[in-house]
Formats: C-alpha cells, sequence, structure tokens
C-alpha cells in the first residue's frame, strides 16, 4: 500500500503534457483534455459537446491533516501537513474532468489572487470550460479551512454572496449529457427542470438539512432526477429508517436509480426500473484527507452511467475513485485521474493487500483501461498560493 507523505513536492501547477493511449486526447474549449475519453465508444455525431453540466459556488480550501485530535479552546495546534486547492463545486468538476468527461462550470469567481488561482487552476490545469463562468470585481472569494483527524474532518467556512445576478447559472443551462445538482431542501431550482427537458440526464446529491425536518417533500426536484446519491445518515433521516438498505430501497421510489453511501462499509445502489441492486465494499487505503470524496465518487458513478456500465460496476468504480482520493489533500486535486487507477489496478493483482473478492469486483477494469500508459503531471495541492510558477 503507498503512503503519500504529506509534504510531496507539488507538481507542475499548469501541466502542458497530457496523458496519450488508450484513447485519443480531445480539444475542449481550447485546452487539452486529458487522457482516455470514457465515452468513446457511445458518441455519435450531433451529440452535445458538454458531457456535464453543473453549477455551484467554489471555495478557496485551505486542508490541514496530521491533527492528533481536534482542535481544543484556548490551546495552539499544530498540523503535519497542509495543502490548498479549490474547492466546493470545483471538486465535482475536477474530479469529472480527470476522468475525460467534458465539463462545463458555471460559477461566480473573485477577483482577488484566490479567485484568480481557482479559475486558472480550473481552466488552464484541468481543461474545464468556464464560458458561463464570471468574474465579479471587488468580490473576495469564499474560503473553506479543512481540519482533518481521526479519520474525519471539521471545516470552517467563510463567504458573501456574490453581487447580483446571485446565482450565476443560466436559466437556460446548455445542452449536456448529463447535469450534476446539488439540491436546497425546500427550494427548487429551475434550472434542474430545464435541464431535464432539454435532454439531460440529471444526478443529484444533497447537503446536510440545517434545519432539521428532514421532509421528503422537501426534495421536490427529485422528479427531474435520474440518481439521486446521498450519504447512509441523509438517506436514512428522509426516510425515517434505520437503515442504509431499506432509505435505498425506499427512494428508489421516487428516483429511479437510488445510491447511498456508507463510507467504510462501501455503497449500496437500487435500480427501481430494472429492480437491480448492488452493494460494493470499500477500498482498504491509507486515508491522509476525506476532504470531496462524496464529489469524486458522484463523478465516478456519472461516469460509469454514462458509459453504459452495469450497475455494480459503476458502484465499485465509484468506491474506487472515492478511495484513492483520500490518500492526497483537497477536494479537487486529489482526484484521481486514469494513470492513478491503471496503477492501482497494477497493484492490486500484483499484492496481496486486498482481498480476492477485490481482484473479481475490478476486473472490469481490464476491458476499460487503456494498454499502456505515459503518466502526465496532475497538479496538486499546494502549501501556500504565494509562489509563481517560472
Amino acid at each position: 500500500m503507498t503512503i503519500i507523505s504529506p509534504h510531496a513536492a507539488p507538481q507542475s501547477a499548469f501541466p502542458g503534457e497530457r496523458l496519450q493511449g488508450g484513447g485519443c486526447a480531445h480539444e475542449f474549449a481550447g485546452t487539452a483534455v486529458p487522457v482516455l475519453d470514457p465515452l468513446a465508444e457511445v458518441r455519435a455525431a450531433g451529440d452535445p459537446e458538454t458531457d456535464v453540466y453543473l453549477t455551484g459556488t467554489v471555495f478557496l480550501d485551505i486542508i490541514f491533516t496530521g491533527l492528533d485530535s481536534a482542535p481544543v479552546r484556548g490551546t495552539e495546534s499544530w498540523a503535519r501537513g497542509m495543502g490548498s486547492s479549490p474547492g466546493g463545486i470545483a471538486n465535482m468538476a475536477t474530479a469529472l474532468a480527470r476522468l475525460g468527461l467534458r465539463t462545463s462550470l458555471a460559477a461566480a469567481f473573485g477577483d482577488d489572487m484566490y479567485g484568480e488561482y481557482c479559475w486558472e487552476a480550473l481552466s488552464r490545469g484541468e481543461g474545464i470550460d468556464l464560458g458561463l463562468s464570471r468574474k465579479v470585481p471587488g468580490w473576495h472569494s469564499p474560503v473553506t479551512v479543512s481540519m482533518a483527524y481521526e479519520g474525519e474532518r471539521t471545516m470552517v467556512s467563510h463567504g458573501h454572496e456574490a453581487p447580483p445576478p446571485e446565482e450565476p447559472a443560466p436559466e437556460c443551462p446548455p445542452p449536456a449529457r448529463a447535469a450534476v445538482a446539488l439540491l436546497v431542501p425546500g427550494r427548487q431550482e429551475e434550472w434542474i427542470a430545464s435541464a431535464a427537458r432539454r435532454g439531460s440526464r440529471v444526478f443529484a446529491d444533497v447537503g446536510w438539512d440545517e434545519t432539521g425536518r428532514w421532509d421528503p417533500a422537501d426534495l421536490a426536484d427529485l422528479e427531474h432526477c435520474e440518481a439521486f446519491l446521498p450519504n447512509a445518515e441523509e438517506a436514512m433521516r428522509y426516510t425515517r429508517t434505520d437503515c442504509p438498505r431499506a432509505a435505498a430501497r425506499a427512494l428508489a421510489e421516487k428516483v429511479p436509480v437510488a445510491v447511498v453511501t456508507m463510507g467504510e462499509r462501501g455503497a449500496y445502489a437500487v435500480d427501481s426500473a430494472t429492480g437491480e441492486s448492488a452493494e460494493v465494499p470499500a477500498i482498504a487505503v491509507e486515508a491522509l484527507d476525506p476532504t470531496g470524496a462524496g464529489d469524486v465518487f458522484v463523478a465516478g458513478f456519472v461516469t460509469g452511467t454514462l458509459a453504459g456500465w452495469p450497475l455494480a460496476d459503476r458502484l465499485a468504480f465509484a468506491g474506487l475513485t472515492a478511495a484513492l482520493s483520500v490518500q492526497e489533500f483537497g477536494g479537487s486535486l486529489s482526484a484521481p485521474g486514469w494513470v492513478e487507477i491503471a496503477a492501482w489496478w497494477k497493484h492490486a493483482r500484483s499484492f496481496d493487500d486486498q482481498p480476492p473478492a477485490a481482484l473479481r469486483r475490478y476486473a472490469f477494469l481490464d476491458g476499460v483501461l487503456p494498454a499502456a500508459a505515459r503518466p502526465w503531471p496532475l497538479r496538486r495541492a499546494v502549501p501556500t498560493l504565494g509562489f509563481r510558477q517560472p
């Protein structure tokens, strides 16, 4: 098992070299997009230029790791590791782009140094289309400080609403194969219905219900969604159940595919259209920072769904990408690319640190991964934004 040092040297800020092999690199929004194209076999003339559209708030994430315990009031805690990277909706956008999907993000960016860094990291560094995003003069970027310890993390955020138009999302989103939506309890988003009407397959996640109602009626936008991917606690609260599997079955009555993530216990999914269900255990890895792992999971599931994989393979792939992400700093720049997935698969077949069932479960990767791949430098979270690349 590879343990990533929290002080590993950062990679090139804006990698110019992209992986070749197993699929053609393609141009999207003027930027070379990495690697393997997982949708190569399903693309056809007349398809939308965008694979996945999403919108939301971009934060600058500052992550501390290597804390022995939670901070204690009145004391000073020293972290053994630190990294900075784009966060918030950038986690999902980066994870999708690193898996080879043509990703379009609509978001507001401040014109401060934090906003400039996030814009360049996403656009130039990851090939994400920011044509629908906007830079807001005089608005400072939202910031989240995340402290990772004991396998979990605590976050403190600060930010102000961007000046009007407060919502950067266009009322009519662009044609796309899929859209990812973060549902807000009690609030309906017109763009979600619009995206579904235009043929986008909508995948939904949800945040913690601060009101404490956990009323299923607050998730009205699920009627426009193909899949819903909450964690176990959220799923059980919304369905009034005490079992993640029972919660998934209840949610499958409201949405075609219900996926419930169960942390170290893996994930469970139900497809109400086919009657199929699947459960996949989590992959054993040495965790450094769990920030954004849920977003990476959704990105992996979206990729497998658009590629037409079976439910169990989609679930397994999503769990694998999430597991690989927790070995690096940050939510966005910890997302794995195809080279890292291939390296894990090669390692898993060569060593006995994964159970035999994992080898059988991930055998489908043999038909997906490139036969030969030349590594390219994934950008990673860096301790400071103060150094400019030459």
